[in-house]
């Protein structure tokens, strides 16, 4: 059962979105996060991954995570639209002192799916080139084994067809497409795999490619306005921030302008700047107030103003 606490306030607003400072179980049990349900077009989000040792910012471990996972997953679910989506990026763990992955992750995606009575729509990987190699000990100095690049995102809903539309999130025609389509033939015809490809499959020009379920983003960016806003108020830089790539993939995808996208854990708040960016509304949930204060970098002076205003409880 998720505990309440202190309640969330306001920490800024934008003309879409806003940013409450608390944790994610008092906004739940608030009476906006009550309001809420069947609001929400999409949830988006990055959670703490799960982990088999216990960091410095007291994340939960074990089956302690799993339990706390599920419960979160039950409640957030009650805040989707009936074709709404959750989308969750999960991390890899690894067995504590031995250069074997663990399993921690997939049993929070089933976790996950039982307890938000959820479907499994699509798994994405999302590819980091730029990742430092990691876990340090097997990969840098026994090397026996290579760094670990990746995370999945999960795309899940309760119902079989969410709110989804891949011709928002083509990408651009191969060099050898683009050709074909000035061509206007190809060698049609069976292919080894018994396909039969007809004279004209390819030949229409759908505005793009559509893309596959792995995607590749990198998070090395040192000038963007986020960091420079955080180098200029001395305030610390998150940690584990998302690339608005990966946001931008899912709120075109999944949603439409002026639906709700909500992160419950907002961090440095990708996901708030890329749905005002993109004209939806958004809500983002953080409880350290550093990391909101750092976030209102990502957006103009619209939210820094309105952040001084005095934050009123919910």
């Amino acid at each position: 059962m998720l505990m309440s606490g202190n309640e969330p306030t306001i920490a800024y607003e934008t003309d879409l979105g806003a940013m409450y400072q608390g944790s994610v179980e008092d906004f739940l049990d608030s009476s906006l996060g009550c309001g809420l349900r069947g609001e929400a077009q999409m949830i988006f989000t990055s959670p703490p991954f799960p982990l088999n040792r216990k960091k410095r910012y007291g994340n939960k471990v074990g089956t302690e995570y799993l339990e706390w996972l599920g419960d979160l997953a039950s409640s957030l679910g009650d805040l989707l639209t009936e074709d709404g989506s959750f989308v969750v990026e999960l991390g890899n763990a690894w067995e504590p002192g031995e250069p074997v992955m663990s399993t921690l992750a997939l049993e929070a995606l089933l976790r996950v799916l039982s307890a938000g009575d959820f479907k499994l729509c699509q798994q994405f990987v999302v590819n980091n080139p730029a990742r430092l190699p990691s876990p340090a000990q097997w990969v840098n100095v026994e090397r026996i084994r290579v760094k670990d690049s990746y995370t999945n995102v999960w795309w899940m809903s309760r119902v079989p067809r969410p709110k989804a539309n891949n011709r928002n999130v083509l990408t651009g025609y191969s060099p050898s497409m683009k050709k074909l389509l000035r061509r206007q033939s190809y060698n049609s015809g069976r292919r080894p795999s018994e396909h039969k490809i007809g004279e004209t499959s390819f030949l229409t020009d759908n505005g793009g490619a559509i893309p596959g379920n792995v995607l590749e983003f990198s998070n090395t960016v040192s000038t963007d306005r986020y960091r420079a806003y955080c180098r200029e108020n001395d305030l610390k830089v998150h940690p584990a921030r998302m690339p608005p790539g990966l946001a931008e993939f899912f709120v075109k995808l999944l949603t439409e302008e002026n639906d709700l996208v909500l992160d419950p854990f907002g961090g440095s708040n990708t996901t708030g700047a890329v749905a005002e960016e993109l004209g939806r509304q958004w809500i983002s949930i953080e409880p350290e107030p550093e990391y909101i204060e750092g976030s209102k970098g990502r957006f103009d002076t619209v939210a820094r103003d309105s952040a001084e205003a005095a934050p009123e409880p919910i």
